[in-house]
C-alpha cells in the first residue's frame, strides 16, 4: 500500500483499493478523494442494446480508499474491492463464483493439480497455474537469466584465452620433458590426456573456489540483506536470492566444456611434439 489503507468496504458501502496506474489514469488521489467513483459492470446474461446501452450494464458508486503498487501489469489493471459488492454488480447467486484460487502446500505439484482438475472439471473450465496466470511477469523473469548467463559464459570465454596461454608456454617449457617420455615409450595420446589433466584441474579449482563464493555470498545476502531495493513499492526490502542445484550444474557444466575447448589446442601441440633429445 502506497496510499491511503486496506479497507475493501461492505456491500451496502462499498469500497475500492486500486492500482496506482488506474489511480494515476482516473486522475484522483484515492486517500483525499471526497466524490466516490462511478463503477460501470456489464449484467450476467443480458445482451447489448442499441437502442439503450446502459440498459446492459450495472451502475453503482463506490469509494476509494488506497492505492497499492506491486508490478506495472498489476498495477495498470486491477481493483480490489469486496466479494459481495462485486456479486450483486453481476448479478450472481450465493453459491456463484468466477473464479476460485486454491493454495497448495506443495507448490511443486502445481502441474499435476492442474491436469487432476482439468479431468474433473473438463474443457469449460479454464484451470491455469500461477506462472500461467502471470506469464508476461516470468517470461521477463526468464529471459533476464539466460541473458545474464549468456553474457558470463562470454566473460568465461575470454578468460579462457589466459589458459590457453598459460598451457602453451607450459608445453614450450616442458619440451624436454615431452620428448624424454615419448622416448620412454608414451604415445601422443598420453601426452595430450596430461595437458588435458592440467587445463581441467585448473578449472575445477577456479569453479570450485567461485561456487563456494557464491554459496557463501548467497548466504550473507540472506541473512544480513547486503543489497538492499530502492524505493517502496516492492513488497521485499532486499535483492531476493535463492540457491537452486539445476543452476550450480549447468555452470560447472560450462566451466568443464570451455576448458576442455581451451585446453585441447596447447595438449594437442604438446602430443605432436618430435622426438630431438639431442636438439
Amino acid at each position: 500500500m502506497v496510499k491511503g489503507k486496506f479497507d475493501l468496504g461492505t456491500t451496502e458501502h462499498p469500497a475500492v483499493v486500486m492500482g496506482a496506474g488506474i489511480e494515476n489514469a482516473l486522475g484522483i488521489e484515492s486517500d483525499r478523494s471526497v466524490l466516490p467513483l462511478s463503477v460501470y459492470l456489464f449484467k450476467k446474461g443480458v445482451h447489448a442494446n442499441n437502442a439503450d446501452p446502459m440498459e446492459s450494464v450495472s451502475s453503482a458508486s463506490i469509494a476509494a480508499t488506497g492505492a497499492f503498487v506491486i508490478q506495472q501489469d498489476f498495477d495498470n489493471k486491477y481493483a480490489i474491492t469486496n466479494i459481495g459488492f462485486m456479486k450483486e454488480m453481476l448479478g450472481l447467486q450465493p453459491d456463484e463464483y468466477t473464479g476460485v484460487e486454491i493454495a497448495l502446500k506443495d507448490a511443486t505439484r502445481g502441474d499435476a493439480v492442474k491436469s487432476n482438475l482439468k479431468t474433473i472439471f473438463g474443457d469449460n473450465y479454464l484451470v491455469q497455474t500461477r506462472y500461467e496466470q502471470n506469464q508476461n511477469l516470468y517470461s521477463v523473469m526468464r529471459v533476464e537469466k539466460w541473458v545474464i548467463y549468456c553474457v558470463l559464459t562470454l566473460i568465461l570465454i575470454v578468460a579462457a584465452f589466459n589458459m590457453v596461454g598459460a598451457l602453451t608456454m607450459l608445453v614450450l617449457e616442458k619440451q624436454k620433458d615431452i620428448q624424454v617420455l615419448k622416448a620412454l615409450g608414451a604415445d601422443n595420446n598420453y601426452i595430450q590426456k596430461i595437458f588435458l589433466n592440467e587445463g581441467m584441474l585448473l578449472a575445477l579449482l577456479g569453479g570450485g573456489v567461485g561456487i563456494l563464493l557464491a554459496v557463501f555470498i548467497c548466504w550473507l545476502q540472506v541473512k544480513y540483506k547486503l543489497v538492499p531495493l530502492q524505493g517502496e513499492s516492492f513488497l521485499i526490502d532486499h535483492y531476493p536470492v535463492k540457491l537452486v542445484a539445476s543452476d550450480f550444474v549447468l555452470v560447472l557444466s560450462t566451466i568443464l566444456v570451455v576448458a576442455i575447448l581451451a585446453s585441447w589446442f596447447p595438449s594437442r601441440k604438446a602430443a605432436m611434439e618430435p622426438i630431438e633429445l639431442r636438439s
